[in-house]
């Protein structure tokens, strides 16, 4: 028979004994009383945290010295000599914080912090192998989140550029190395070392010095609108109240039910062998859903308590409301109404879906993101088989969730029935597949869990790979659905628009025209296709150019009102057959312009060489003049071609020319000297003429070509 589970004292307890009491009278373990006693002491201290060790009051170290004062002071009440364990972890890592090159120094941390954390959980296993009982290994789960973290951001800030980090990884990342105050303070601060949630470094340090009261957007939300302006500090007593309320709500449904539906009876043979399959899958579903809230108590009362010491604000949304989800680690309503199991999983244990996504999901190849994130999750929990088969199953379940949302989500998005009988389907689903996939992670034992998914068939692990290897070679994606959808959109758009376009042409009522849309498509669609057959036929009509007289247009009577034409669908997306005709013309006029631009540069190139050669001849005959001076030009066409040359091409001047051949020697020598002066002024201005006008002239007609 199926027994009610009990909750029995645990001999390897070493915490404090002082509410044994208390426990017998509610009817619980001694270390869950002193659990609930610690985190109510908690919420009421931290909002005298709030108060009276406001930033404005006191300083830094202060706050600083209290938070890790009495995270210390709570741990040892609750684990007594293991608290230890909560002092060496972070020391140890510390040390390696401060000694190693930011370069490696994340991988260093995690080894260490990982090493450390894994040894803590095998002697859990070798001592008390199978006990629900509260233990060290939870405080020291999330204090390796936290050092874990804060290496990669001092990695990240030390060592990576802007542009190769993340939004996200840009907002964490830490260019200074913390001090021993800030960095113990950041581990054992009392909001969140028993229960969590993840706090990263930069925001408890924005939250100790006070700039947590600067507008800032959430860790997850884009940051590029971030901005830093004073805003007064909201009363989080509303936000506390509602999450202490829920955290009770979620204690007594757990409760009441976990009698009901106690994880143990899964184990028993009775169980595995006399019960349906049915009620199999209705039991897991159950016995899991009943787990989960204990988990909802807890994360809901350990927000409550960061809220309450004002850790946690992340500013205002549109509607000008407080938002105190920054450090918020469960979507209840979310997470037990998703439609499929990635939705699930991001509002579920957010803080540490965060800290995997930051180490390892975006820093290895995407096609390994998924695998290796499920496999740091598996051995962050420690060594019990069920986690492990717990997290497989759960990476081949996501897979085929994409692969089957991609192939049937689309199909039911046609009208809002559909859509909601799809929400509906999905959701009942999704509760099924979560009970058959995370049986192993409360059973944690490998045998029972394998037995009870053979009694199961590996039903879901069946179908799951059909989803992944074999229906997508039979059924579309949605892909190619809305690559069809868009182009039948566009079809439709286009045709609206051709029968608007026309309608506004002709001058008629846009309403009208849409109304007769649908006559007017079938009957024009079918007058077009007979005539377009008809032109076919004629025997004298080329094959891909059909010419049809242009008709006369018709001027309509002042009384008769404007018709309006019928609309084709492909008058939108074809080329009227007037078209044609303007092609052509087009390509003539276009043949006509390339000869005439032809022959303008042909007569530009003859312009400018008859230009440059004669100024080169002339060159050459002034040159001859200097080297041979005494040679006289004849007094007829010699000299006065040289005037005119030098008059009508190059610029006016006065030469003097020589009218008196039978001079005097002197004066004849004085007049060779003038010409030959002359001439090298002629020369010079000759190169400067060419270098100026001729050059760059021929240049740019040559550029035109």
């Amino acid at each position: 028979m199926l027994e009610s589970p009990k909750f029995v004292e645990n001999d390897l307890y070493d915490g404090s004994r002082m509410f044994t009491w208390v426990a017998d009278a509610v009817g619980l373990s001694v270390d869950l009383v002193n659990f609930l006693i610690c985190q109510i002491s908690a919420l009421f201290l931290a909002s005298l945290f709030r108060s009276l060790l406001h930033p404005s009051k006191v300083s830094c170290g202060v706050r600083h010295t209290v938070a890790l004062s009495l995270g210390l002071a709570f741990g040892y009440f609750i684990f007594g000599q293991q608290a230890i364990h909560i002092a060496g972890l972070p020391a140890i890592c510390y040390i390696v914080i401060r000694t190693q090159h930011p370069r490696i120094v994340q991988r260093s941390v995690l080894l260490v912090a990982m090493g450390y954390l894994l040894c803590v959980h095998l002697m859990r296993q070798l001592y008390d192998y199978g006990s629900y009982a509260l233990d060290i290994t939870g405080p020291l789960m999330i204090i390796t989140q936290k050092v874990t973290s804060l290496a990669f951001s001092i990695h990240d800030g030390f060592v990576r550029k802007d542009e190769e980090l993340t939004k996200a990884q840009q907002y964490h990342a830490i260019r200074k190395i913390p001090s021993a105050l800030e960095y113990f303070s950041y581990v054992w601060h009392f909001q969140s070392l028993m229960a969590g949630p993840l706090v990263f470094y930069k925001d408890y340090i924005e939250f100790v010095e006070g700039y947590n009261l600067l507008k800032r957007p959430p860790t997850n939300a884009t940051l590029d609108n971030g901005k830093t302006e004073l805003i007064v500090e909201p009363s989080p007593t509303k936000t506390v109240i509602r999450k202490v309320i829920g955290s009770l709500v979620c204690a007594f449904i757990f409760m009441k039910f976990v009698k009901m539906y106690p994880v143990k009876n899964m184990k028993e043979d009775e169980f595995i062998n006399d019960t349906r399959m049915a009620y199999k899958f209705w039991y897991a579903m159950m016995a899991t859903t009943c787990i989960r809230f204990k988990y909802y108590h807890a994360w809901l009362l350990a927000d409550a308590i960061c809220n309450n010491s004002g850790l946690g604000f992340s500013g205002y949304d549109k509607d000008g409301n407080a938002k105190w989800d920054l450090i918020s680690n469960i979507n209840v309503l979310s997470f037990e109404f998703a439609s499929n199991m990635r939705d699930a999983i991001n509002n579920w244990n957010i803080g540490t879906n965060r800290w995997l996504r930051t180490l390892v999901y975006e820093r290895v190849p995407k096609q390994y993101g998924t695998l290796l994130t499920f496999a740091l999750s598996a051995v962050w929990h420690g060594f019990y088989p069920g986690y492990y088969l717990t997290f497989a199953t759960g990476a081949v379940i996501v897979t085929a969730g994409r692969s089957a949302r991609r192939m049937f989500r689309h199909r039911f998005q046609s009208t809002q029935f559909t859509r909601m009988f799809y929400d509906i389907l999905t959701i009942i689903t999704t509760r099924i597949v979560m009970g058959y996939a995370t049986f192993p992670f409360v059973l944690l034992e490998f045998m029972a869990s394998i037995k009870l998914y053979l009694r199961f068939f590996l039903c879901l692990h069946l179908i799951s790979l059909v989803a992944i290897f074999i229906l997508p070679r039979f059924i579309k994606g949605e892909r190619g659905s809305r690559s069809q959808h868009r182009q039948s959109a566009g079809s439709e758009q286009v045709n609206s628009t051709a029968i608007e376009s026309q309608a506004l042409a002709h001058g008629a009522d846009l309403k009208t025209a849409q109304k007769q849309q649908p006559e007017q498509l079938e009957q024009k669609l079918a007058e077009d296709q007979q005539q377009q057959q008809q032109q076919l036929d004629e025997p004298h009509t080329p094959p891909n150019i059909i010419l049809t007289p242009r008709p006369q247009p018709q001027q309509p009577s002042p009384s008769s009102p404007k018709p309006l034409s019928q609309p084709c669908p492909r008058d939108a997306v074809s080329v009227p057959h007037d078209q044609c005709e303007m092609d052509q013309l087009s390509s003539k006029l276009k043949e006509k312009i390339e000869a005439e631009t032809k022959n303008i540069e042909e007569f530009i190139d003859k312009t400018v060489t008859e230009t440059v050669s004669g100024i080169v001849e002339f060159k050459n005959d002034l040159m001859r003049d200097i080297e041979f001076p005494k040679l006289k030009l004849p007094a007829g066409s010699g000299a006065a071609n040289l005037v005119d040359a030098a008059a009508a091409g190059l610029r006016k001047r006065n030469i003097s020319t020589v009218h008196d051949n039978n001079a005097g020697a002197t004066n004849g020598c004085v007049q060779e000297e003038d010409s030959a002066a002359f001439l090298k002024k002629e020369i010079e201005v000759i190169n400067a003429v060419v270098q100026q006008s001729v050059v760059p002239a021929v240049l740019s007609n040559g550029h035109a070509k």
